[in-house]
């Protein structure tokens, strides 16, 4: 009944109707709503630099502010590189989709069938959907400081559920990033090099890595964090839960392609339709793999709490979905992503075909980001009630 439901959901995403009445080349117009949104927030919070990307029916509207070097004074681009955070999870969810599109896992599976020392522990009651969406029983936001990648497996066979599986969302990169490791292992392939040489090639994006390579250090901005320059320092499972390094250009591509799946060939537009499904219900967000959906037209204030500190950092009831959530009425995506020294959010709306990237290179609050990306839509939408 599951696999039934999620290919009648990927069937109405693939599907979906423009809505939007706005003219998509009227920068001058778009720039004016962005600046009035960008420019103080960057002011209040001392960001030193800016890249936001819209698209509109499928067109990209760029708006570039500050620097990604101070000590360089080097201008922000449109192919400058900023670090995605979490949004990194997204990628993960949606490699995870395409190797269950593709046959070679189920996210009704146990992570015993992936790694057997984990056979027989708490970890195994879980299944790949409940580590996908935070659901496990109570893993934890962070790796305890003494886990290291030598330890990593032992830490999860030892591991001690708070809560039975499906019964609460408690957000954890050890969640997601063994949700990522396991798929690694289900292609039979080195994570980094599933995605950079599967993930990023099938979606188009030419610029986007989890190991920056020297040829495209020079577009690598610095992040900052009490005015010091500093990059991510990775950790266990970094590269799965928040390891992606990505510019404008494609991150608005991959918007693109969640707004219009059509866009990617074979498996991947499936892979990507995938990620829309909703399979938890937690306050007033529907939880699905990597994205949160929120129904449309949102207030600020619902769209606040949907991603305010309570969301992050506790426990929140959790309900399975009877069946996995069709989006069948509009519906928002988005998604917040941090590291020490940068701060990103990604948001669209398929049915009106209008999606916004904002990447910084300051850890700025996420209320901030939030607010400033809903009165964009706003402006562009309306998106509230």
């Amino acid at each position: 009944m599951i696999i039934s439901s999620r290919r009648t959901a990927i069937a109405f995403i693939c599907s979906s109707v423009a809505l939007s009445s706005w003219a998509a080349d009227d920068a001058a117009t778009i720039r004016a709503v962005v600046d009035t949104a960008i420019r103080p927030l960057m002011a209040e919070h001392d960001v030193p630099g800016m890249a936001v990307a819209i698209t509109i029916d499928g067109k990209p509207t760029y708006f570039n502010y500050g620097v990604a070097s101070r000590e360089k004074n080097t201008p922000v681009s449109e192919t400058t590189l900023f670090e995605m955070g979490s949004i990194s999870k997204v990628f993960t969810a949606t490699l995870a989709s395409y190797a269950q599109v593709t046959g070679k896992l189920s996210l009704d599976d146990k992570p015993g069938k992936y790694m057997p020392q984990l056979k027989g522990s708490a970890i195994d009651k879980a299944s790949l959907l409940n580590l996908g969406t935070y659901t496990a029983g109570g893993l934890p936001l962070q790796f305890p400081d003494e886990v290291e990648n030598a330890t990593m497996a032992a830490y999860f066979q030892q591991w001690k559920p708070d809560a039975a599986p499906g019964t609460r969302r408690e957000y954890s990169n050890p969640s997601l990033g063994l949700f990522g490791h396991l798929t690694a292992l289900a292609l039979k392939r080195d994570f980094a090099d599933a995605m950079q040489t599967q993930l990023f090639p099938r979606l188009g994006l030419s610029d986007s890595y989890i190991t920056v390579p020297k040829s495209a250090m020079a577009n690598y901005a610095w992040g900052y964090r009490e005015n010091k320059p500093v990059r991510v320092n990775p950790g266990v499972f970094g590269d799965e839960a928040y390891g992606v390094k990505s510019t404008a250009v494609d991150m608005l591509r991959f918007v693109q392609a969640n707004i219009d799946p059509a866009r990617v060939p074979g498996p991947m537009q499936r892979a990507v339709a995938g990620t829309h499904v909703g399979y938890f219900q937690v306050g007033g967000m529907v939880q699905g793999l990597g994205w949160e959906q929120y129904p449309y037209p949102i207030t600020a204030e619902r769209l606040l709490a949907g991603n305010s500190a309570t969301m992050i950092h506790e426990p929140n009831p959790a309900k399975q979905l009877a069946r996995p959530h069709l989006p069948s009425e509009r519906t928002l995506f988005n998604k917040t992503g941090s590291t020490g020294g940068f701060g990103a959010y990604v948001a669209f709306i398929p049915e009106t075909r209008i999606g916004i990237v904002m990447l910084a290179n300051k850890n700025y609050p996420i209320p901030a980001r939030v607010k400033a990306a809903h009165a964009i839509l706003e402006q562009l939408g309306p998106v509230t009630k």
